[in-house]
């Protein structure tokens, strides 16, 4: 498998859509496509490749905007940890909250419900539980890189303030993270650039204060 990663920005939260693709088949999975779905398309369709899979990390708005309409053209599934049903069932509230035009609200085909593999098509990621920005957060790993949605950000981390957020349990999803990831993994973010876990162990002033908990 020879991969590689398209990053779409999209929307007013400037939210970091990730096409993870695999060169040899053409076959991607779409990780948070959040806003501007047929900006997203028209990539998929100038490109020629054939998505077989939608995955979130969470269920917030900027994240799941364009999924509907993504599912819709391509037929294809979307998988969501469970414990995000609450916030996925928020979308219209969050919509009218922030005055955005409310979409269509997507449906999940497969639901997730603990860390471990997930092979889909030529695929294989390991699934990793990090809740704290939500309930439900999941991240993804393969070959050396991880999609953490707003898990953790270059220099920052997560907010917890808005419902189903939880700073210690997001501490403790940050330390698992510094204890399971190699420090060379290339972290890709729900919004701003891409890091790697050694940087934000060394730099990010959030993270620093808990490496006396890695034992």
């Amino acid at each position: 498998m020879k991969l590689s990663i398209k990053t779409i920005v999209t929307g007013p939260f400037q939210e970091n859509t990730y096409l993870l693709i695999d060169k040899l088949s053409d076959k991607c999975i779409l990780f948070d496509p959040g806003d501007e779905g047929q900006k997203i398309i028209n990539y998929i369709n100038e490109n020629d490749l054939i998505p077989i899979a939608i995955i979130n990390t969470h269920a917030h708005l900027d994240h799941i905007g364009a999924i509907a309409e993504i599912k819709e053209k391509y037929s294809i599934p979307f998988y969501l940890h469970v414990d995000e049903k609450p916030i996925l069932d928020s979308f219209p509230i969050a919509c009218r909250m922030y005055g955005i035009k409310k979409g269509k609200s997507p449906s999940v085909d497969k639901w997730i419900n603990s860390s471990g593999d997930l092979v889909i098509g030529p695929f294989k990621l390991s699934i990793i539980e990090t809740p704290g920005h939500t309930p439900g957060g999941c991240s993804y790993l393969i070959n050396n890189v991880i999609f953490v949605g707003d898990t953790l950000f270059k220099g920052s981390i997560g907010r917890t303030d808005l419902p189903g957020g939880d700073r210690k349990v997001l501490d403790e999803s940050l330390i698992k993270l510094m204890k399971t990831l190699s420090p060379k993994t290339t972290v890709y973010s729900g919004h701003g650039p891409l890091t790697s876990i050694s940087t934000e162990k060394t730099n990010n002033p959030f993270l620093i204060p808990l490496q006396n908990q890695l034992g």
